[in-house]
Parts: C-alpha cells; sequence; structure tokens
C-alpha cells in the first residue's frame, strides 16, 4: 500500500470539502486578553488581533493570582509531576485542589486527569464497563469524549433526542428493571449554546433508578452563586451521581475532573487505565487551578459582566438582521450553513479586520449547520463589539467577496443563509 497517497488523498478531500484545519498561530498575551499576537506564517511579522473564540471565558488565564500561584509552585516544585499519580506524581497542590473542588460541587471526593476530554471518556468507559449489563443513555448531542467513553466501554447504549425528557423516559421504561442504567448529558452544549433541563432529566433518572453524569465544562466557573455550574444554579447538584469539569475554559488553565461519592471516586482512580497510567499534571498546573477555583467562587461581579457582554452582543447582532441562533447561555453562534461561506467570513475578518473567530465545520457541527462560534468575554469592550458587528456585517453583505480560489462564487446575504434551514427561519422573523 502507497501509506503516504493514502494520507494525501484523504487530506485532499478534506480540502476539497472545505474541513480542512488550518491553526491560528496566536502568542497569547498577559495582561492583554482578548487581544494575541498572530502570524500569518511562522517567521513572519506579528499583527495585534481580537480574540472572539477563546474558552478563556473569564480570561482567568491571564489573572494575578493565578500567574503568582504558578511562579511560586514552578520554582519551589520544579516543572513536573515526576510520574503518575500513584508513582511519585501526586504533589500537595493535586490533593488541595480535589479537596477543593470536591466541596465546590457539594460531593465527597473528587478525582484529576489530564484534560476534559480523558475525564470523560475514562471515567465513562471504566464505569459502564464493570457495572454488569448496564446500558446508558447518552444525549444526542453529546460531546466526542462522551461517545468515545461510551464506545470503549462496550456495553449497550441508548441516544435519546436532544434534551428530549419524554424520550429519555420512553427507552427508560422499555429497559429492564434491574439493568443499572447511566443517564448521560451536558449542561451547556457548546455548539449551539443551549442548556439541559437538568431537574426534569433528574426526575426521570431517579424514577427508574439510574446514575446521572453530567458534563459542566462550559458552565463551571460561570453560573451558580459561586460558580459551580448550572447544577448549582438550579439547586441540583445533590442529585447528580457525577460531576465533570475542566479546568481549560473558565479556569484558564488545563486538566479535567469528575466529583462524586468517595467509593466512586475511589473505584474510578482504582480501575480506570486512562487515570492510573498516565503522568499527572504538573504541580504548578494544580496550584494554578487552586488559586483560579479560589477567585472564581467569589466572583459575581466578573460573572455579571460577562452576562453584560453577552447580551450586548446578542443584542447588536439580531439589531443588524444577523442570524444569531437563540439560547439562554454566554455561547453565541451565528449560523452560516455553508462550509465555505463560513471559512471566508472567517478568513477576511482575520485579514481585514483583525478579528480573529474560527469557522465551525464539520465534523464538529452536522453538514448544513456550519456557524461561527463567538464568545464575548468581561474583557470585550463596547468599542470591541460594536467594530465586530459592523466587520461581520459588511462581509455578510459584500457580494464581491470571493468564496473559492476561481472566484466564481460570492457571499450570499443572510436570509439565504437563513433558508438552508427550516429550523432557524423563526431567527430571521425576531
Amino acid at each position: 500500500m502507497d501509506f503516504e497517497q493514502f494520507f494525501k488523498d484523504q487530506l485532499r478531500r478534506l480540502r476539497e470539502e472545505n474541513r480542512y484545519r488550518v491553526f491560528a498561530d496566536l502568542e497569547r498575551q498577559a495582561g492583554r486578553f482578548p487581544y494575541a499576537l498572530w502570524r500569518e506564517e511562522a517567521h513572519g511579522p506579528a499583527r495585534e488581533v481580537v480574540v472572539w473564540c477563546s474558552n478563556d471565558y473569564l480570561g482567568m488565564g491571564q489573572h494575578p493570582a493565578v500567574l503568582d500561584a504558578m511562579r511560586g509552585s514552578l520554582m519551589l516544585n520544579g516543572a513536573g509531576a515526576g510520574g503518575t499519580r500513584n508513582i511519585s506524581g501526586t504533589s500537595h497542590h493535586h490533593v488541595l485542589l480535589e479537596h477543593a473542588l470536591a466541596e465546590w460541587h457539594g460531593k465527597e471526593a473528587a478525582l484529576l486527569f489530564t484534560s476534559g476530554y480523558i475525564s470523560n471518556e475514562t471515567s465513562l468507559a471504566t464505569l459502564a464497563k464493570h457495572l454488569t449489563n448496564a446500558v446508558i443513555y447518552s444525549d444526542a448531542d453529546n460531546h466526542a469524549s462522551i461517545i468515545s467513553g461510551i464506545r470503549n466501554s462496550r456495553c449497550e447504549y441508548r441516544i435519546f433526542r436532544h434534551n428530549d425528557v419524554e424520550h429519555l423516559r420512553e427507552l427508560l421504561a422499555a429497559t429492564e428493571a434491574e439493568r443499572p442504567k447511566i443517564v448521560v448529558f451536558e449542561s451547556v452544549y457548546s455548539m449551539d449554546g443551549d442548556i439541559a433541563p437538568l431537574s426534569a432529566i433528574c426526575d426521570v433518572a431517579e424514577e427508574f433508578g439510574a446514575l446521572t453524569y453530567l458534563d459542566e465544562v462550559h458552565a463551571v466557573g460561570l453560573y451558580g452563586e459561586h460558580g459551580a455550574g448550572i447544577a448549582e444554579r438550579d439547586g441540583v447538584a445533590d442529585r447528580i451521581t457525577v460531576i465533570e469539569g475542566t479546568m481549560g475554559k473558565a479556569f484558564g488553565l488545563l486538566g479535567g475532573y469528575i466529583a462524586a461519592s468517595a467509593g466512586l471516586i475511589d473505584f474510578v482512580r482504582s480501575f480506570a487505565p486512562g487515570f492510573i497510567f498516565t503522568t499527572s499534571l504538573p504541580p504548578m498546573i494544580a496550584a494554578g487551578g487552586l488559586a483560579s477555583l479560589r477567585v472564581l467562587r467569589g466572583a459575581a461581579d466578573l460573572r455579571a459582566r460577562h452576562q453584560d457582554r453577552v447580551r450586548y452582543l446578542r443584542r447588536l447582532l439580531a439589531g443588524v438582521g444577523l442570524p444569531v441562533m437563540p439560547n439562554a447561555s454566554h455561547i453565541v453562534p451565528v449560523w452560516v450553513g455553508d462550509s465555505s461561506v463560513c471559512k471566508a467570513i472567517s478568513d477576511r475578518l482575520l485579514m481585514d479586520y483583525g478579528i480573529y473567530v474560527q469557522p465551525i465545520n464539520y465534523p464538529t457541527v452536522p453538514r448544513g449547520s456550519e456557524r461561527l462560534r463567538f464568545t464575548p468575554s468581561p474583557f470585550h469592550s463596547a468599542e470591541m463589539i460594536e467594530k465586530l458587528v459592523s466587520a461581520l456585517y459588511e462581509c455578510w453583505h459584500d457580494r464581491s467577496f470571493a468564496l473559492d480560489p476561481t472566484g466564481t462564487s460570492s457571499l450570499p446575504p443572510s436570509r439565504n443563509v437563513l433558508a438552508r434551514s427550516s429550523a432557524y427561519e423563526a431567527v430571521a422573523r425576531n
């Protein structure tokens, strides 16, 4: 087999489908967020741009308390953990952070992982694999890490329609009562930005004696009195068996975790290969995570400003007739519905306006539902928001803008983009 030709053919197909991913070469600037330096070429000149798609939702990656904690740990503990958690890789910072995370979520214990993806994949695969004859009930829009964990468990699973509690009840009712059941769902869905009905899902899960597993990665730090997520905001944290979160988003760092009963955490710690055989997070990351958590617990003003920026961006986008997808979260997706158009708008915003937003294409979202996903932060000023909306409006309506190398197509107006999907016709009316 000609392996190199195979690789080239597959990559060519990605390019033809406008799904080939190009990494933006960015240098984040501590104290300057959301500004960053962007280079079109590795050794070319740097240009300052405004980042509009960062998951560092509250700018904690530049918070002085976080930076000080990480500097202190680096000089005291060195760069790396030195091993797995079982073999010399458990530092005092790991222990303190796990205790703090458990207390934050109202659980008995917590367990750190190297990423949010690994925490989902490893925890779900371990739980489902060892619960004899288990069945998993997974929301149709669950993240790839959840899907991977379910597949790796090799247990039976059922997919319930997105946020459809009655469909979940039907599936649970159709399963033998004695079989272990795990209901897996997210609080804030990252691409559409909609929020799950946590209380109603808990009601159904409790009715059938199911374990509940909640992914809060896009909610921790941002919702609830102390920032512990939608489960805290809705008063249902005590009804969730496992709460999974990340330090890679509102914490501004790296790493994932689960919080649950002491017995469940000890079980995953003792049986999960993805935890047992992985070098642990550097102590300075754990130290930074602990400092970030301490800030987030009391960051009500920061969360309020964050939501204010979100509302302002939504209002301006809707005011100029751009198809912003409705939801109740901090994620602001603008519906495009075409991969070529999505990439073209993104490229022009970056090149002509110094605005960076990554196009969201298949397989992150289904074909025909491509969009631009904006994540305003408390540090995006009103002037930045107004400039973004003005630039996006100009790109959207500029028919002279070529969308492919031949220059044969042009950017359609918003009404044509919306017409690609009846699901969002209501946006145009409103």
